[in-house]
């Protein structure tokens, strides 16, 4: 066996050797999977900047419009609630006198709360197509055109006095997320050297987290939640649309979608150049090139196409599982009515807006810990750890309120708290960020955008059935309308444990050879053979 240092020389002559011209005349999978090499991985300011571009303007509008109709909920009720005695001259109440107005007040909401999640699923199917037709920085930018058009049809209910105004805003909002959580993990995906994609895909989730954390704090009654100003909460998220639309125009294309998609190595060169703040790019433009070299012998992918090939099947489930996940854990039954949660553990109404505006605060800190052990620990660890602490802390929580029931000792209300803060800290950890990148490093180019697609879809619809069916469940079971949750995350952590690989500091070549049998065997006898001698 040789040296490394000599080794680690041959390596490096093979890869500043890789042109597209003799791609094709040699075994790509050889070139692409000799063992692993150091990437120049300098976080410039001008990554930085393109983070932020993307993420505040796009994952910060997402959690911020999941949020905002969480603190003010009996705000937002009141003015349904005025709306519809204007019309009727009833109240919809539930003072046990006219159920059927109790259960349309329910419904209602429920409507304005899923809606947004309906939403989400219409613009994360179309995402994908979006992306490789005009790009992805550029449909992040025109995405700001319906945030616009929502933030005004929200922003008008108040004065039209029409809660249906407010429930299509939700509507056309969603659409908006759904296009952005699709997007926006994709554009960062591809603009990330290989050791800091855990970072950037993190940096996507914390930035949701502050959105949520920022509703929260605009919801509050001594904020912008009371019947006079809540519609000023709504209309917040134009001041991101202004921060995107001057910030990302400075930012470049994604260098894969300009190399790979639209065939420009000259462009997508530069685009690297700037984000690296560097002309040391070869390594990142010949791992292109290899995947480009492959593509050429795939046909364009449709959706139908991932079900179809076993070597995309493997993975798409995988990514199924990682979205259904991250929704069906429960998440977003505390995001959306974690208030009236604390309240049936029997906070006041402000200690339960307070509650949640901590485990907003939480949230945050833990996403943004996350962030900076992703690229250590790695995403299997994380998403493991995550989804325990997740079951262990939903089991906590359900047992306190079942003994709440009988027993209205305050100290039980702090557990359910601590259960729910332990959940956040848990959900922060991996399940809340890597789903939404990880799609991106299970697929190579050609069948990414599709497989995304697919995820975000998913993930919005799981985040829709939780949305619609979580009122009538606490109604109907009250303490117990965690156990489901409890049951799904406990199947989710083992399917994670035997069936989700590693793709901590692995190139896509690598990461896509995993579910290809033959390509699979060969990559293991390459690292094996060290000398670097195989042959076909």
């Amino acid at each position: 066996m040789e040296d490394e240092p000599l080794l680690q020389s041959r390596r490096n002559v093979q890869r500043e050797s890789v042109t597209s011209e003799d791609v094709p005349k040699r075994n790509v999978e050889s070139i692409d999977l000799i063992a692993n090499h150091n990437m120049k991985t300098d976080f410039t300011w001008k990554l930085a900047l393109s983070m932020a571009a993307c993420t505040l303007g796009s994952s910060f509008q997402f959690g911020y419009n999941t949020g905002i109709v969480n603190a003010p909920e009996k705000v937002l009720k009141q003015f349904y609630n005025e709306t519809y005695y204007n019309r009727t001259g009833n109240i919809m109440s539930c003072d046990g006198e006219h159920p059927s107005h109790c259960n349309k007040l329910l419904f209602l909401w429920s409507i304005t709360v899923a809606l947004y999640a309906i939403g989400g699923m219409i613009g994360g199917f179309s995402a994908g197509n979006l992306a490789n037709r005009w790009g992805r920085k550029k449909t992040l930018m025109l995405n700001n055109i319906l945030m616009i058009v929502a933030v005004a049809v929200e922003f008008s209910s108040k004065y039209l006095k029409a809660y249906e105004v407010l429930i299509v805003g939700r509507l056309l909002i969603g659409i908006n997320a759904g296009i952005n959580t699709g997007i926006a993990p994709m554009y960062l995906s591809e603009i990330s050297p290989i050791s800091l994609r855990g970072l950037c895909g993190t940096f996507n989730q914390l930035c949701i987290t502050l959105g949520v954390l920022v509703s929260t704090i605009m919801g509050l009654d001594s904020v912008l939640g009371t019947p006079d100003l809540w519609q000023y909460a709504f209309a917040f998220p134009l001041v991101l649309v202004v921060w995107q639309l001057v910030t990302l125009s400075f930012c470049p294309e994604s260098p894969r979608f300009l190399f790979i998609t639209k065939h420009s190595q000259e462009e997508a060169h530069k685009a690297l150049v700037w984000l690296r703040d560097s002309e040391n790019v070869d390594d990142e433009i010949s791992e292109m090139i290899q995947e480009r070299e492959a593509a050429k012998d795939m046909t364009k992918f449709t959706i139908g196409d991932l079900f179809n090939s076993e070597e995309l099947r493997k993975p798409l489930f995988i990514c199924i599982v990682m979205h259904l996940s991250q929704q069906l854990s429960g998440i977003n039954a505390v995001i959306y009515y974690s208030t009236s949660i604390f309240e049936s553990a029997g906070l006041s109404e402000k200690g339960a807006q307070f509650a949640t505006l901590a485990t907003g605060a939480v949230n945050s800190s833990m996403t943004f810990v996350s962030a900076l052990i992703m690229d250590k620990l790695g995403r299997r660890t994380l998403h493991l750890t995550g989804l325990g602490g997740m079951f262990i802390f939903s089991y906590i929580l359900t047992l306190g309120q079942i003994y709440e029931q009988y027993d209205k000792h305050t100290w039980l209300g702090i557990i359910c708290v601590v259960a729910v803060i332990g959940y956040i800290i848990s959900f922060a950890t991996g399940p809340g960020a890597i789903p939404w990148f990880f799609t991106a490093e299970l697929f190579s180019q050609g069948p990414r955008s599709a497989a995304v697609s697919i995820g975000v879809v998913v993930n919005w619809a799981a985040n829709a059935i939780v949305g619609i069916t979580y009122p009538f469940l606490e109604k109907k079971i009250k303490a117990y309308s965690f156990v489901p949750f409890v049951v799904l995350l406990a199947i989710f952590w083992t399917y994670t444990l035997l069936k989700v690989p590693e793709t901590k500091g692995r190139r896509i070549e690598e990461i896509t050879a995993m579910f290809q049998t033959k390509r699979h065997v060969r990559y293991r006898q390459i690292r094996r053979n060290d000398s670097g001698d195989e042959t076909e």
